[in-house]
């Protein structure tokens, strides 16, 4: 017979479990591995052919000073992205890479990006085809990854494209579908597919020992802190690492710090046990109010009210206890490009020129808040056809380069020569 004791703490054990799983946002799943460490060395991938190649070429023709520069840019350490859609291969090319980075004695980044209707049918289309069909492949990528440690960088846009998506889902202020409208997806469940997807992705990767698990968060010049902290619970962020912000972008990493910071809050006072009870994601500030997104030395507004209404509970558990997220800086060096020529459609987000890469990779940052600074996006290659709005992808010559630009993912040689000379902090001091 169970006496009384082990009784009242068989059930005192049981309804703490329930109230885990049945109240999201009750806690923060602890990371295995703990904190990364500051001096966290991260892996240096070897480059592509055609950058070796255009190094090579530099050096031959005498632009000596351009191949270091170059140089120096490639052997920083960066992150790895899978595409290949065939589960067992992209289970093979996760496990070399990790082991390489094991013998080199350092983290792999390692981007996952296959996620149906990816980039909503635009420059980088592509991903799996079905829910299956992802939730496969992903388990394919963790068993890749095995017990060796890994950061997983989990589907850039993946939560800033969503497909039949309704801004706020569910709450008071909810509108209507976003611009992602592709025929091919099921209107009724596309949007709950894709939370579903990361979800599955976010507990089977973390069921691997070593893995942090990061969700995208978009950056400052796109979505509203809090339409970005309801996206990521939605998708499992309490369950991750974290959030990732500025991938393939270049927006300044004091903004990136700020709104990351809001984010974090965010998702705390919305989702957390308050008086108000959950789901006012809608109520936190953002860069759009009481800020002006264009003019920074207001963003001083949305910190003090993050200091009015969220730092200020009581029940508030401080930065520790908050997701973290890191910062994509590796094209943000001179930060976001103003066309000085009107275009139809000017794509300010695609190889714009003039731009360089940012702050090296670390786990050093100072800030409680933010894990690491990474390169995600590899510098140097093309974020696409990018036509501006004057003709159709593949036949229209980018008017800033006087060419037609390299698919996404592809070597972009004047580019990456402009990226690399225009470092900030410079390559080669």
């Amino acid at each position: 017979m169970v006496n009384s004791r082990l009784r009242f703490t068989i059930v005192l054990s049981t309804l703490f479990l329930f109230l885990l799983i049945a109240v999201p946002g009750l806690v923060k799943a602890e990371t295995p591995t703990g904190d990364l460490p500051p001096d966290t060395q991260f892996f240096v991938p070897r480059a592509s052919a055609l950058a070796r190649g255009h190094i090579n070429a530099l050096h031959n023709n005498g632009q000596r000073a351009d191949a270091r520069l170059l140089r120096a840019m490639t052997q920083t350490p960066q992150a790895v992205w899978f595409t290949e859609p065939r589960p067992t291969r992209v289970q093979e090319e996760v496990r070399r890479t990790v082991r390489q980075a094991n013998a080199q004695g350092a983290i792999p980044v390692l981007v996952a990006y296959n996620l149906p209707f990816r980039d909503c049918a635009q420059f980088s289309a592509g991903g799996a085809t079905s829910v299956q069909q992802y939730m496969t492949w992903i388990d394919n990528f963790a068993a890749g990854i095995g017990n060796l440690n890994a950061i997983v960088i989990l589907e850039p846009d993946g939560l800033g494209i969503i497909p039949w998506y309704k801004q706020f889902r569910g709450l008071p202020s909810e509108g209507g579908y976003e611009w992602c409208q592709p025929a091919e997806a099921d209107e009724a469940t596309a949007a709950d597919d894709r939370f579903a997807m990361l979800n599955y992705a976010v507990d089977t990767l973390k069921a691997r020992p070593n893995v942090r698990v990061y969700l995208d968060g978009t950056h400052s010049a796109w979505l509203g802190a809090g339409d970005t902290a309801h996206r990521l619970v939605q998708a499992g962020v309490l369950r991750a690492d974290g959030f990732f912000l500025n991938v393939s972008n270049y927006v300044e990493t004091e903004r990136l710090e700020k709104y990351g910071a809001w984010v974090s809050k965010c998702i705390w006072f919305g989702g957390d046990s308050a008086s108000w009870g959950y789901n006012h994601y809608d109520w936190c500030a953002s860069q759009y109010y009481p800020a002006n997104p264009n003019d920074f030395s207001t963003w001083v507004l949305t910190d003090q009210w993050y200091a009015d209404n969220v730092e200020s509970q009581g029940a508030y558990p401080g930065e520790e206890a908050l997701a973290g997220f890191v910062i994509d800086t590796s094209r943000n060096g001179q930060g976001p490009w103003t066309p000085t020529v009107s275009y139809p459609d000017p794509q300010v987000w695609c190889n714009p020129p003039g731009r360089g890469v940012g702050l090296r990779p670390t786990a050093d940052t100072g800030n409680a808040l933010i894990d690491a600074l990474l390169w995600i996006k590899i510098p140097g290659e093309s974020d696409g056809e990018c036509t501006r709005g004057l003709g159709p992808a593949g036949t229209t010559v980018d008017p800033e380069w006087g060419v037609i630009d390299p698919a996404a993912g592809v070597w972009f040689r004047q580019m990456a020569l402009e990226l690399a000379q225009n470092a900030n902090p410079p390559l080669i001091p």
